[in-house]
């Protein structure tokens, strides 16, 4: 057998071997955290907690991108459509699609995949690492549960709310671009935001939001909890687990798309 194709047999073995080890640490990981708390009091202070480290201090980045990002899209939307057989409120109707479908529920998620998730995973990576975790393991307290639960219900409840302010200021930001600079008149940017208006989309966009939250927050922790070395190991696993976050929203999205949409 050429050495190539050895190579190539060895490392695709490998790969997957390594890919069904991780994908069986992590469904334990989740075992151990959504058992039943020791100390309900105790788990509501740290979702406390959580609700803003991971939400609440997420609200400036989130409010800047989505306007400006708004305005982006309602600018190059006319830029493209400039026709006179294509009448001024589809600018807005194409607007509104682009941030609701798209913009707001993915493109957020995944800049919150990298600020979050980085967060989460050098947060417990540390712990790790200064045997914080084993402390709570030898006190008889799940650790898992303790430090990983608050952290998914905070970003399922509160990642919606994220989205929902994102598609506003986003379509917002749309509104000023087009206004001030008189690429769209304010009456007609209402009407296209009006026509052909569904419903369904703003459930689809929260759908992906719930299930977008919680890839990120029980994966980032996967990568935080099972950190191995030192100092060095947290940030190349807080790196990890930002891109396997990304990834996973891709796919996420690619497969929510084609059940709810298709």
């Amino acid at each position: 057998m050429p050495i190539a194709v050895q190579n190539y047999s060895y490392f695709s073995d490998m790969f997957l071997t390594t890919g069904i080890r991780d994908l069986g640490q992590y469904m334990l990981l989740l075992g151990q955290t959504f058992r039943k708390p020791e100390n309900w009091r105790e788990y509501y202070k740290a979702l406390v907690r959580e609700f803003g480290l991971l939400g609440i201090n997420s609200l400036g980045i989130v409010a800047i991108i989505s306007v400006f990002v708004g305005a982006v899209v309602t600018i190059q939307t006319a830029y493209n459509l400039d026709d006179p057989l294509i009448p001024d409120y589809y600018v807005a109707i194409a607007t509104r699609e682009s941030i609701i479908l798209e913009f707001s529920p993915t493109m957020v998620s995944l800049i919150l995949a990298g600020k979050v998730g980085s967060n989460i995973a050098s947060t417990l990576g540390s712990m790790r690492v200064s045997e914080q975790i084993d402390a709570l393991e030898v006190m008889g307290v799940n650790p898992a549960g303790y430090l990983i639960f608050p952290k998914v219900v905070s970003l399922v409840l509160f990642n919606p709310i994220l989205i929902t302010l994102s598609m506003f200021l986003g379509i917002l930001g749309g509104y000023g671009a087009a206004v001030l600079g008189g690429v769209v008149s304010p009456q007609d940017f209402q009407l296209g935001l009006q026509t052909a208006f569904n419903g369904f989309y703003i459930s689809y966009a929260l759908i992906k939001t719930v299930v977008f939250a919680f890839l990120i927050a029980t994966i980032s922790s996967y990568y935080g909890y099972y950190v191995k070395g030192g100092a060095v190991q947290v940030g190349t696993n807080a790196t990890r687990a930002v891109v396997s976050s990304s990834v996973a929203i891709i796919l996420a999205n690619y497969v929510l798309t084609q059940l709810l949409l298709l």
